[in-house]
C-alpha cells in the first residue's frame, strides 16, 4: 500500500468531515518524498508526536507514525528550537507523520470512548458528552451493577500495564453501586457536568481537574480518572489491529507513559 493509498484509507475510516471544529490538523502532516509511489510497510502508532517517539519509530523501521496527539494544532509554527528537533528526525529518514485526534477519540468503531465501553461490556450505547459542537463521547450501561472500587479494578485489567503507570484518581462522591457511565477520554473533565445533567452514576475520563472536585461532589456523581495517556491508548490499539486485518501492513505500539 503506498502512502497516498493509506492517508485516504485513514481519512475513509475516521470520517474526518464530521469533525470539522477540530483543532488539531487532522491527517498527513509530515510527507516523504514520492509520496503517490511510496510503499508502506511498516507503522508506528503513539500517543504523542515528540521528539523521543520520532526517533523510536525511526528505530524501528517505521515509514509512517500515526499519532494521537500531533505536532500541528491549526496555525503556523516556525521549524526551530524543540519544534525543529521533533520534526527533524522526519524529514531526516523519509518517515511520514500521520495525525488523528477527535476522530480517533469518538470513532463509533475503534475509538478511545467507544472502545473502552465494549471493553466494559456496555450495553446501550450512545453519543454523549460534547466539544467545540462535536459529539466525542459515549454513555450507556454495564450489565449489572459495580461498586466503584470493583469498576477501578476492572478498568486495571481491562486497560492493562498502560494503567498502571499512574494512579487512578477516584471521586467517590455518588451512589454506591454504579451501573449508568458516561466516557470522554483524555483532558475532559468539565464535562462531568453533562454527566450530572443526564443522571449518570459514573463518569469516567482522562484527567480530573482542580476545579472539577466541587462539582463533582455538589453534583453527587461518581467521576474516575486513568490519567490522559492511559485512557487514550485504545483507539490506536484498536486501529492498530484493523490494519494488521485489512491493509496486512506490519505495525508496532510505540508506549511512551507521561504517567499523567
Amino acid at each position: 500500500m503506498t502512502l497516498t493509498e493509506l492517508s485516504l484509507y485513514f481519512q475513509k475510516n475516521l470520517c474526518y468531515e464530521n469533525y470539522i471544529n477540530d483543532i488539531s490538523q487532522n491527517g498527513l502532516q509530515i510527507t516523504v518524498e514520492n509520496e503517490q509511489n511510496f510503499q508502506v510497510k511498516k507503522i508506528g502508532f503513539a500517543v504523542d508526536a515528540c521528539e523521543s517517539v520520532a526517533n523510536e519509530a525511526v528505530n524501528l523501521g517505521c515509514d509512517v507514525l500515526f499519532v494521537h496527539h500531533g505536532y500541528f494544532w491549526g496555525h503556523e509554527q516556525t521549524l526551530t528550537g524543540s519544534h525543529f528537533r521533533r520534526v527533524f528526525p522526519f524529514l531526516k529518514n523519509n518517515v511520514a507523520l500521520y495525525a488523528a485526534h477527535i476522530p480517533l477519540d469518538a470513532n463509533k468503531t475503534f475509538g478511545n470512548n467507544f472502545g473502552l465501553a465494549k471493553m466494559l461490556g456496555m450495553k446501550k450505547c450512545v453519543e454523549f458528552g460534547t466539544w467545540r459542537d462535536m459529539n466525542i463521547g459515549v454513555k450507556g450501561e454495564l450489565k449489572k451493577e459495580f461498586s466503584l472500587e470493583d469498576l477501578v479494578q476492572t478498568l486495571q485489567k481491562t486497560i492493562g500495564d498502560n494503567i498502571l503507570t499512574n494512579k487512578i484518581q477516584v471521586l467517590n462522591f455518588g451512589k454506591g453501586k454504579v451501573k449508568t457511565i458516561g466516557i470522554i477520554s483524555g483532558g475532559a473533565g468539565k464535562n462531568v457536568v453533562q454527566a450530572i445533567e443526564q443522571g449518570l452514576d459514573c463518569y469516567i475520563t482522562g484527567e480530573i481537574g482542580h476545579e472539577n472536585f466541587h462539582v463533582a461532589k455538589e453534583g453527587k456523581i461518581n467521576v474516575i480518572g486513568l490519567g490522559h495517556y492511559a485512557s487514550e491508548t485504545i483507539g490506536l490499539k484498536l486501529l492498530m489491529e484493523k490494519v494488521v486485518k485489512e491493509c496486512k501492513i506490519e505495525t508496532v505500539f510505540i508506549d511512551f507513559p507521561t504517567g499523567l
